[in-house]
């Protein structure tokens, strides 16, 4: 029988006794600009066993003027901004070509933690995304190499051979260059935490950038 979709969301709990620890957040407190924060939290998170705490949703806006969102990598974050990486010939090499602008989410249910930043992207100088790739291990090389992102896929074994020949080049030639693969940095001008709370006084803490610095204010939850 079929599951029933709205029976199943009805079961289903948000942070349940047991995997969830909602920890207290003083906004008073927090850093004054948005990097340490959020530095501290995603630590706090890698601690608690949270699975890929590392992984966050990227939107973009298409050539259409629609928001698109897919789940990739944070392959840094420092005063030059989150960066993450694609194939500029991607989708979203694409969008971001044509809209330079983004907005990232992470969400961390083993503490009841959103983080949103928004703000333009630039492209990391070509050196700076060879450094990054040939960092990161065989298989992230043979997935660059195997190419072709977002372009119709004709079959299965079109992908297999591809992937295979891929999967050689980068055993044998680790240093094969991939020039299409490019590193992209958003250095936000708006980020918001976000700590859950059990009788839903959530905590919403927005940073602002403003001049030469960042300006704190509270959200309604």
């Amino acid at each position: 029988m079929a599951q029933d979709l709205h029976e199943l969301l009805r079961s289903l709990r948000v942070w349940a006794p047991g995997v969830t620890e909602l920890r207290p957040f003083d906004p008073d407190a927090a850093p004054a600009e948005p990097l340490a924060l959020f530095t501290g939290w995603l630590a706090e998170a890698a601690a608690a066993g949270q699975p890929e705490p590392h992984t966050m949703s990227l939107a973009t806006t298409g050539e259409d003027g629609l928001p698109d969102v897919r789940t990739v990598m944070l392959h840094g974050a420092d005063a030059d901004g989150w960066a993450f990486a694609t194939h500029d010939t991607s989708r979203k090499g694409r969008q971001l070509a044509a809209r330079p602008y983004a907005a990232l989410g992470f969400y961390w249910p083993v503490h009841g933690r959103q983080i949103r930043l928004r703000g333009p992207v630039e492209q990391a100088p070509p050196g700076a995304a060879r450094a990054d790739l040939h960092a990161r291990t065989t298989g992230a090389l043979a997935a660059a190499l195997t190419g072709h992102q977002s372009e119709p896929l004709p079959s299965l074994e079109t992908l297999n051979r591809a992937s295979e020949a891929a999967w050689d080049l980068a055993r044998t030639a680790p240093e094969t260059e991939v020039p299409s693969w490019t590193l992209y940095r958003m250095r936000p001008d708006e980020a918001e935490f976000f700590q859950g709370d059990e009788r839903r006084r959530h905590v919403r803490l927005a940073y602002r950038r403003e001049g030469g610095g960042w300006v704190k204010g509270l959200l309604w939850p």
